[in-house]
């Protein structure tokens, strides 16, 4: 190869490279009409809404707490954390339990969602970066955007979305 030749290709972006890391196992599910996708590995698991106890003076999309055998964890509703209209619970509506990082430690929250959908694997190919839409929209929590068959899922942090609401409770 000539000198000139190895001077016009491009380099590997490091946004590249980020995306290449985000494909892998999601459990996708649906909120608001739309569909989000949480890696797999962050998933303890899914159950079926219980009886959530109030918080006071918690935020309004805080829903309060469960007690998931012998564990109080803490219950956030993700329509209301992402500012949608809340709706009545039904029988698709469910919890996902996940395990959220912290500066310091790990905990379980709960994620209350309108129902899940499936479990399946994203190609990093079929990831693209997070659309820019000013500075007026924050989409630190959106980790890519996937394209699987003909729909997009965002692709979620849950870490970014929740830090700082666990130290809450």
């Amino acid at each position: 190869m000539s000198v000139a030749a190895t001077a016009t290709l491009e380099p590997e972006t490091s946004a590249t490279h980020d995306i290449a890391a985000l494909a892998g196992k999601y459990l996708t599910f649906a909120l608001a009409g739309e569909e989000y996708g949480l890696p797999v590995l962050k998933v303890r698991e899914i159950i079926k809404i219980l009886d959530i106890t109030a918080v006071p003076q918690a935020p309004h999309h805080v829903k309060g707490v469960i007690n998931l055998r012998g564990k109080v964890i803490p219950v956030v509703d993700l329509r209301l954390k992402f500012g949608f209209p809340a709706r009545e619970y039904d029988e698709r509506t469910c919890i996902i339990v996940v395990e959220v990082a912290l500066q310091t430690s790990k905990v379980m929250m709960g994620v209350v969602v309108d129902a899940v959908s499936e479990a399946l694997t994203v190609a990093a190919d079929e990831i693209e970066e997070t659309p820019d839409f000013g500075e007026h929209v924050d989409t630190e929590f959106i980790k890519g955007v996937a394209k699987i068959k003909g729909r997009v899922k965002f692709l979620l942090d849950l870490d970014r979305i929740f830090g700082g609401v666990a130290s809450l409770i």
